[in-house]
Parts: structure tokens; C-alpha cells; sequence
């Protein structure tokens, strides 16, 4: 065997394990997923039967009922769809307008302005909680959505993200633009947003997901059960209902579909956007 042939059957077994390795990690990934759905459908006395039933011998459908009942599902669900589809317009439209100013117009203290916000990712939540919670007490935003939405409209990881896209894109196009008169909004919105769906798209995605499963936020600053959004009511409702595990498997599924829609529409943005948004920094 020559060393041409010995080269190119390692690339082969290169490539082989690597798809193993994908494929085993996807496998690990989706067990704890196959085995909700799978409980959901059981009743109390079959779900935890060793070894796994992952087919149950008869579906229950109902527990989906029972849980969508017992929990009120339908005033968290839009709960949160409402805050999470709020903060993803605004954090977007924000981080537009910021990733393009960072990237495109020069003004003096730029860079070191952009390292500032940058740096704000660096302290966590946990940090500023407590006197952030003060202030929207005083300011009267405890027990509102607006606790939530205020400080989720911007968000530093979006215009870093956002720029690094915009960098890749040619000045030329943009002085050209100027040129016949365009102002920056009329550039920005008809020549850069355009050109920037997959990664506009990608922070969406993100954005809409982190929201979605927001959970110490609405902990801290809602109350009454009429404000709160789903991860917390989903907690609320495993506490009350401690035994009833097919019921609380049922309601966790229902609370995974709309995130799970989102990606199946958006995957292609998402890829393309991961794909593009670093190839210039």
C-alpha cells in the first residue's frame, strides 16, 4: 500500500469516528428528551417499570389534557410568549443599531466604548440582582412584565454579535450609498439589515430561547400567579403536584413545543448565521 492510499484511508477512518462521536453525542443528547416524551404518555405505575418501556403499551393522551387543566397552562404560555416576543423585537432592534454604530461610523472613543459594553458580559446576573431589584421596586416595577422586558431589550452579546457580521461587510458599498444621499438610518435599514438576515435571524433564535426559559428573573420580580411565565409555573406546579410525575412530564413537553418550532422554521438562519457571524473581527 502506498503512502497516497495509507493517507486517504486515514482521512476515511478520520472522518468515520468523527461522525461516531457526532452521532453517539446526538444519541446521549436526545435519551433524557425521548424519555420524557415517552413518560408523559405512561401512567404513574408503568413510568418508572425497569427496564424502560420506551413504547408504552398504551398511550395516554389525557395526561396532556389533565396538565394543561390543573396548571392554567394557558395564562403562563401567554405569559410568556408575550415577554419573550417583546424582548426580541426590542433586544434586536437595539443591538442593530448598536453593532452597526460600533462597526461602521467612526467617532472618537469608539473601541474603548464597545470594550466597555463588552465588558458588562463579564459580570453575571447574580452580581447585580439585588440592587437592581431595589431600583425597580422603587421605581414601582415589581409583580410587571416590564422587570423583565426593560433590561432584556439590550444585550451586549448581540451587538458583539451583530457587529462581527457587519465588519465582513464591504465599506465601499456603504460610502457609495452615502454618496447619493443616504443617511445612516436609510443605510442601516435598507442596505445593511438586508444583507444580514442569517445573522439577525441567528440572534432571534438565541434570544427568544434564553427568554423562553428565563427562570431566576421572573422568580425574583413576579408574584401573583397571573404574572408568572412558564418556567416558574412549571416549577410552582412540581411542587404542588409532587407524585403526579406523567402530568409534570406532560406539561414540561408542551412548554419545549414552541422553541422547538422556532428552530425547526429558523435552523437554516441559525447555521448560516453561526457559520458567518465570526469570519471577520
Amino acid at each position: 500500500m502506498n503512502g497516497k492510499s495509507k493517507l486517504r484511508l486515514s482521512g476515511v477512518a478520520g472522518k468515520a469516528f468523527t461522525y461516531a462521536f457526532l452521532l453517539f453525542s446526538m444519541f446521549l443528547a436526545l435519551v433524557p428528551f425521548a424519555w420524557m416524551v415517552s413518560s408523559s404518555l405512561k401512567t404513574e405505575t408503568t413510568m418508572f417499570v425497569f427496564p424502560i418501556q420506551w413504547i408504552p403499551e398504551e398511550f395516554h393522551w389525557d395526561n396532556y389534557q389533565k396538565a394543561w387543566t390543573m396548571m392554567n397552562f394557558m395564562v403562563p404560555f401567554t405569559n410568556s410568549l408575550k415577554v419573550s416576543g417583546i424582548i426580541t423585537v426590542g433586544q434586536v432592534l437595539t443591538s442593530i443599531t448598536a453593532a452597526y454604530a460600533f462597526a461602521k461610523i467612526s467617532f472618537r472613543g469608539r473601541d474603548k466604548v464597545f470594550l466597555g459594553y463588552l465588558a458588562t458580559m463579564m459580570v453575571p446576573f447574580q452580581v447585580v440582582m439585588i440592587p437592581q431589584f431595589i431600583l425597580f421596586r422603587q421605581a414601582g416595577l415589581v409583580n410587571t412584565h416590564l422587570a423583565l422586558i426593560l433590561p432584556g431589550m439590550f444585550s451586549a452579546f448581540g451587538v458583539f454579535m451583530l457587529r462581527q457580521f457587519f465588519l465582513s461587510l464591504p465599506d465601499e458599498l456603504l460610502e457609495a450609498a452615502r454618496i447619493d444621499g443616504c443617511s445612516e438610518v436609510r443605510i442601516l435599514f435598507q442596505i445593511v439589515v438586508p444583507l444580514s438576515k442569517a445573522a439577525i435571524a441567528s440572534l432571534s433564535i438565541f434570544t427568544f430561547r434564553w427568554q423562553w426559559n428565563d427562570y431566576l428573573a421572573p422568580l425574583i420580580y413576579l408574584n401573583d400567579k397571573s404574572m408568572l411565565t412558564l418556567p416558574v409555573a412549571l416549577s410552582t406546579f412540581r411542587m404542588e403536584n409532587l407524585t403526579l410525575y406523567t402530568l409534570i412530564m406532560a406539561a414540561s413537553v408542551i412548554s419545549l413545543i414552541p422553541v422547538i418550532v422556532v428552530y425547526l422554521f429558523t435552523q437554516k438562519y441559525l447555521i448560516e448565521g453561526i457559520a458567518m457571524a465570526g469570519l471577520k473581527g
